[in-house]
């Protein structure tokens, strides 16, 4: 009989995560996760009597103040919220007030600006299968995002432009998204940093880098169903188009979302370990070491079922710069 994985997994020492991902980002390596309201997370990140009402587990209390806790931990979080919605100012206001000014944020721009055509997805209505007239419209994201943004922007490690799989109806070839990609981060404001994220695994080129690199912006290199793995996208010819860097560890290659998420919630624990997913991570920060450059990681639960977990394996392999 084959024991289980995990029932000698050793207690999810919080102070020593810490300690050792803020001597990273004292190289300006910062490491965190994609979203931060997981209730599978108390006991790891979280401590449950924070958030007792009562007696009972509060859950509307624990999402409103738990991002105060999770910067204990980690130095940067990715706000995958801004993707669904432009957000007001007074939401702004109240995310960055629930939070230490030393916690910096990578926030996904929304997608009524990226998406060229709307998913057929219930979440759309009307608007499923549509064309989107908004798309890159810079006047539109400027005012309605950057603007509301700017405030905070000392706060701000990225701002991360995620497109979906374009069909061959939306883009016959690379050639066509890079003509709008290139007028539109042409007219962005320069206050902030910004990192492309594509789903065409076939767009991955020397077209596409160079168009990043006149503008200084990241390719974010991301672990997706359909994209090549993190290992050779880091290894690709110029696939470093700025002084900074992005990565997303999102999911294992050939598995879907949904998929993930059935076998993964309420992410308590790694269910799938990617060693070689990790070992990509792992390689990015040396790269961003030896080059002294600045690197913003994020992890997903969705990567291996337990993001935290994940983050404590690859900083525990990653050598101490005391030590370099």
């Amino acid at each position: 009989m084959t024991a289980p994985l995990f029932d000698e997994r050793p207690p999810f020492d919080r102070e020593r995560l810490a300690a050792r991902l803020g001597a990273l980002a004292s190289e300006r390596i910062f490491i965190g996760a994609s979203s931060w309201k997981y209730e599978g997370w108390l006991g790891q990140v979280y401590t449950r009597d924070r958030y007792l009402a009562r007696g009972a587990f509060a859950r509307r209390h624990f999402e409103a103040e738990c991002l105060n806790e999770y910067a204990r931990t980690f130095p940067i979080v990715c706000g995958d919220f801004s993707f669904y919605q432009f957000p007001s100012g007074q939401y702004w206001r109240r995310i960055f007030a629930s939070a230490p000014g030393s916690l910096r944020f990578a926030f996904k721009a929304p997608e009524q600006v990226t998406a060229k055509v709307f998913p057929e997805h219930p979440r759309y209505g009307a608007q499923g299968g549509t064309v989107n007239r908004d798309f890159l419209d810079a006047a539109l994201f400027n005012g309605s995002f950057l603007e509301r943004l700017a405030p905070y922007r000392h706060q701000v490690a990225a701002v991360i432009l995620e497109f979906g799989a374009f069909s061959r109806q939306s883009y016959a070839h690379v050639r066509e998204f890079l003509d709008d990609l290139d007028g539109f981060l042409g007219a962005l404001p320069r206050e902030f940093r910004y990192s492309v994220e594509i789903r065409n695994p076939e767009f991955l080129g020397p077209d596409y880098f160079a168009c990043l690199a006149r503008h200084r912006v990241a390719h974010v290199f991301n672990a997706w169903t359909r994209m090549p793995e993190l290992r050779e996208q880091i290894r690709m010819a110029g696939a470093f188009t700025a002084d900074f860097t992005v990565c997303r560890a999102l999911l294992r290659r050939g598995r879907a979302y949904a998929d993930a998420v059935k076998s993964f919630a309420p992410y308590e624990d790694i269910r799938d370990p990617n060693p070689a997913g990790r070992q990509a991570i792992r390689d990015l920060i040396e790269w961003a070491r030896t080059n002294r450059r600045a690197a913003f990681i994020f992890v997903n639960n969705r990567f291996e079922g337990n993001a935290p977990r994940t983050i404590e394996t690859i900083v525990d392999e990653t050598a101490e710069p005391a030590l370099r």
